[in-house]
């Protein structure tokens, strides 16, 4: 039986060593480069806030020239595409063509049990789908590790310097992409199962990925774990005043803590010495167009103004990892048992 889905798996498997060694060999060749430049940068020795500006200019190079904004933004593509396509591709056809072909009843007339015929079919493929999608994170995280090294110490504002939080870093790195891709091959499977037409199937898998896909990261992530809170001056606060113009409004709202320095911020908004939410400004601050920022935000602290920040520490990151891939390997796991109940009770 491990035979004969290996024969029938092979084209797939023979496609996925070659996605396999393009990407090695394309951060291979590139990787040496990158962290060379990283080394000449001098943020490792740096002490204190000279960090921050030796990490900023590192990615500004970066940014400014070369291959690497490219293949950072492709690599992370790739490992975010990959459970998708294992999902139509490996997954919805697995079980559905046999159907719609009529095979499976010489397959399930031989002496290999309904139940021993699917194991072997789940287990091998999807083993080989989860091996794929941590391959390639684990190459991209070599690759991208003096990027990460220098996000650590501030970096930020571009694509190259995203933090660890940001969804497509998380959904790329760590061991996220093996929940991933057990869920979307499992889910094309049963999906297959239930349609038993591989086309339509394929379909359908595509469009429910990629709607839990979005769905995860934008209501369910950032309540996995309860978040903290913090009230804290607008100096400890990064953050940009230049949507205060009007003086019937007052809303900054963070884009990070200097306190938690790559802390994945939730929610924001600038409150009282007390904790009341402030609507509009002091008029003290003369807020309108063409305001000084730096006078405004200095006059902003002097009236007790604050930001109220909800936020998750950059500690908590390998957490939610863990918590989000136990979700996806649940479900499926659950979807698997559906595979093996309706192949077995309800399939003629």
């Amino acid at each position: 039986m491990i035979w004969l889905t290996w024969r029938q798996f092979r084209a797939q498997a023979i496609t996925a060593a070659a996605v396999l060694v393009v990407f090695a060999v394309l951060l291979a060749v590139t990787g040496p480069h990158l962290a060379s430049l990283y080394a000449a940068s001098g943020i490792a020795g740096c002490h204190g806030s000279s960090c921050g500006q030796l990490a900023s200019s590192f990615v500004g190079r970066l940014q400014a020239a070369g291959p690497y904004p490219a293949l950072d933004v492709l690599s992370i593509a790739v490992i975010i595409l990959t459970p998708a396509m294992i999902g139509v591709f490996w997954g919805a056809p697995l079980i559905a063509r046999e159907l719609e072909t009529g095979t499976f009843r010489l397959a399930w007339t031989q002496s290999v049990s309904r139940a021993r015929w699917l194991a072997v079919k789940l287990g091998l493929v999807g083993l080989a789908a989860m091996a794929l999608t941590e391959g390639l994170s684990l190459m991209q995280a070599w690759w991208a590790a003096p990027l990460g090294r220098a996000v650590g110490y501030g970096a930020g504002g571009s694509l190259l310097a995203a933090g660890r939080f940001a969804p497509a870093v998380f959904a790329s790195h760590g061991i996220t992409p093996l929940g991933y891709a057990a869920f979307a091959f499992v889910l094309g499977a049963a999906t297959g199962v239930l349609i038993r037409h591989a086309i339509p199937a394929m379909a359908v898998t595509l469009a429910i990925f990629a709607v839990v896909q979005i769905a995860v990261p934008l209501w369910i992530r950032p309540h996995l774990i309860p978040a903290d809170h913090v009230v804290a001056p607008l100096s400890l606060v990064q953050t940009s005043l230049v949507g205060v113009t009007s003086p019937d409004n007052l809303s900054f709202p963070a884009d990070g803590l200097l306190s938690e320095p790559g802390a994945w911020i939730l929610s924001s908004g600038p409150v009282t010495s007390a904790g009341q939410p402030v609507i509009t400004p002091p008029a003290a601050c003369g807020v309108g167009r063409g305001v000084n920022l730096d006078l405004l935000a200095g006059c902003l602290a002097r009236q007790g103004v604050r930001e109220s920040i909800s936020y998750q520490p950059v500690s908590r990151f390998w957490a939610l990892q863990w918590v989000e891939t136990a979700i996806y390997l649940i479900l499926a796991l659950a979807l698997a048992w559906y595979c093996f109940w309706r192949v077995d009770r309800r399939l003629a």
